[in-house]
């Protein structure tokens, strides 16, 4: 039952975003994707940080400034591009092919294995929303086509990386790191390479507050907090519920019709992202922890070598390291995952420990 709450909370994020393609292209100016990016980040992430009272800690400056251009500075900029320069069928076929990217980056970057099922699911994903979307006149922009590709690359990496580097804090501080690092890259570019916006009325602000609070600081929590629970080929095969969701509001918001290819088109969808889900499921007994990240081994000490000998085991089963009671680690109990005392550095680990905690 966790797991198919930690779904429908996941899914929740790219419901909501299924209605940015509305909303961009009905009411707000166009051509200008890099300001319309930095004013839907930069609000939303210091909002978050004033609520969350955090900021990154110096080490992780940089990751957190990679992140934030790859989830949302790069991502949005080419997002609001092919939002502009394409159909909205084109842009987000495009933006389906991000499943398959996360399939191969995180063999590469997690050592995740690729699964020919998960590969199938992604595949029918793209070919559902293909019919659910294109249409027989569909123009293809070259520049809006590249938008999307690097948008769905973009993406693909920073939702990989974002496991890879998540750090021991809530998914709300986390969002919020990332979307102020966004938006801090992209406000200064946006100033120097395009021109100013023009008078905006209350509608455009409406869509900004929505894209902005909505769109980005509520569903990116629900997002991250996915990636550190589910893998990152199911949650982003989760993606697709966005265009299911921008058709849907197409018929009910514009009036428009939908026809048995779409309707085919949308089931296919449905069926694809169910079966992400079953294909990436995580083996039984695998558990959820924090990955230890330190420096130098000549540094560590043999209680912190012994925590990075269990992490390498860990990896080799494909799962994260556990955070392990180093009292509590009795002879038997290094025997019981594969270890002895030989195997560390120096003496075998001895802390003050009160009695009887061993």
């Amino acid at each position: 039952m966790a797991r198919i709450s930690d779904i429908f909370l996941t899914a929740l994020a790219p419901a909501v975003w299924g209605s940015t393609y509305i909303v961009t292209t009905e009411a707000l100016p166009g051509g200008h994707p890099l300001t319309l990016a930095a004013l839907r980040a930069l609000p939303a992430g210091i909002l978050l940080l004033a609520l969350t009272r955090s900021f990154p800690p110096l080490a992780l400056v940089g990751r957190i400034l990679v992140l934030g251009v790859l989830n949302f500075g790069l991502f949005w900029t080419m997002l609001f591009i092919a939002a502009d320069r394409l159909p909205g069928g084109v842009a987000a076929t495009l933006g389906a092919v991000q499943a398959l990217m996360v399939i191969i980056l995180a063999r590469a970057w997690l050592g995740t294995p690729i699964l020919g099922g998960a590969v199938f699911a992604a595949l029918a994903g793209v070919v559902g929303v293909a019919l659910l979307l294109l249409g027989p006149t569909a123009a293809l922009d070259p520049v809006g086509i590249l938008a999307g590709m690097l948008g769905a690359a973009s993406m693909a990496a920073g939702t990989v990386l974002s496991r890879k580097w998540a750090p021991p804090v809530s998914p709300l501080r986390f969002t919020a790191w990332q979307l102020t690092a966004g938006g801090l890259v992209l406000l200064p570019v946006a100033m120097l390479v395009e021109p100013a916006l023009p008078s905006l009325s209350g509608t455009n602000w409406l869509a900004l507050a929505w894209l902005g609070l909505v769109g980005a600081a509520a569903t990116y929590g629900l997002w991250f907090r996915g990636l550190a629970r589910l893998e990152p080929a199911a949650v982003s095969m989760l993606g697709m519920v966005s265009p299911l969701v921008a058709v849907a509001l197409g018929w009910l918001w514009l009036n428009q019709s939908l026809t048995p290819l779409q309707i085919l088109g949308g089931g296919i969808v449905l069926a694809s992202v169910w079966a992400g889900q079953i294909n990436n499921r995580r083996s039984r007994g695998e558990t959820s922890t924090a990955q230890i990240l330190l420096p130098s081994e000549n540094r560590w000490g043999p209680h912190k070598f012994l925590a990075f000998k269990l992490g390498r085991l860990a990896d080799r089963r494909r799962k994260r390291i556990a955070t392990v009671d180093l009292c509590a680690l009795s002879e038997h109990r290094l025997n019981d995952l594969g270890l002895s005392h030989p195997d560390l550095v120096g003496p075998a680990p001895t802390m003050n420990c009160q009695a009887g905690y061993n």
